[in-house]
């Protein structure tokens, strides 16, 4: 199989990785033709992960139409909020058979469409031919084969089981869902959970808060997801708790990471040039925020984050905020 690779940032060159170990032709696009020339000459990207080898038979070029020239797969792997403008012209090279992937985990500002529903209607693609890939992936530990699952989502069966034989390899599972709602909202809102969480630790907190923001960041991912018509058991599963665990627990993860730069006192800026790469919860936060009083979905730790990020509230006033809510039942 022919695989295109939209992204050369560290999510994107690791799914390249994971699709050439598994057997695929693989081709990377992106925009620095730096990365590119270093990727497909010296099968390294020490911008997004140092000291990682390559597979030799991948490729990079910053032209589109040259990356995407007969491909039988599609993965995209942008920031979200920039992925309607990047993909529009490259609508016409798209070949008419190949499938797309979504790696994506944010929610579009102004739409509130998900990132597979951005796709389908930037590139022209009925649904059925778009999956998404959403798990316990922290990038560099799959660069370096450590042992993960993930879960492919596609309204189409034949779709998913498709995109999850491209990417199998003795390193990397992939299990398939039809649960595309769900599991596009897990890997979204779940980022927002983690900036709540690093922000915690920055401010010396330790695991019985973290435990009380992840169980309670759960929550409202499953409340959200239900009223989106969303299925409950994949919450508990990869794409939801999964996901979950290893982006608030690991300082790999960005969202965290920010978050922590946060709670140490950084402002919003200083965090985000800290962190070195996109935290895709920091746009996503205020796009489910709204999507959720859209279908009058209540969000807490969400609505806590947003105040914190975009509405100047001092990060020692989240924990007495939330906190401080009206006692209630448990599984409400």
């Amino acid at each position: 199989m022919r695989a295109a690779v939209l992204g050369t940032g560290a999510w994107g060159t690791t799914f390249a990785t994971v699709l050439a170990d598994a057997g695929c032709d693989v081709a990377l696009w992106g925009r620095s033709a730096a990365v590119c020339e270093e990727i497909a000459t010296t099968h390294r990207n020490e911008a997004y992960l140092p000291g990682i080898d390559l597979p030799a038979t991948m490729t990079a070029s910053t032209d589109p139409a040259t990356v995407l020239a007969g491909a039988d797969l599609v993965a995209i792997a942008i920031p979200s909020q920039s992925v309607r403008a990047t993909l529009a012209p490259m609508r016409p090279l798209v070949p008419a058979h190949a499938v797309a992937v979504s790696l994506m985990k944010g929610v579009e500002l102004s739409t509130d469409q998900r990132m597979s529903q951005v796709v389908a209607e930037v590139l022209g693609l009925p649904v059925d031919r778009v999956a998404v890939v959403s798990g316990p992936n922290l990038a560099r530990e799959i660069a370096e084969r450590q042992p993960t699952a993930t879960v492919v989502a596609s309204t189409s069966p034949e779709t998913a089981q498709l995109v999850a034989r491209a990417c199998a390899s003795a390193t990397f599972r992939p299990y398939t869902n039809d649960d595309v709602v769900g599991v596009e909202l897990c890997g979204a809102v779940k980022n927002i959970i983690a900036v709540a969480v690093g922000i915690a630790q920055g401010r010396g907190l330790r695991y019985n808060t973290m435990a009380t923001i992840i169980t309670r960041g759960l929550v409202e991912i499953t409340r959200l997801g239900l009223a989106l018509g969303a299925d409950a058991e994949t919450f508990p599963g990869l794409a939801g708790m999964g996901d979950l665990m290893a982006t608030c627990a690991s300082p790999a993860s960005r969202n965290h990471s920010l978050g922590v730069h946060l709670g140490q006192g950084m402002t919003l800026d200083e965090a985000i040039a800290a962190t070195g790469g996109t935290a895709e919860g920091v746009k996503t936060s205020r796009s489910v925020l709204e999507l959720a009083r859209s279908v009058g979905v209540e969000m807490p730790i969400t609505e806590a984050v947003v105040a914190v990020l975009h509405e100047g509230l001092p990060v020692d006033e989240l924990a007495p905020l939330l906190l401080g809510r009206p006692h209630k039942a448990e599984r409400t």
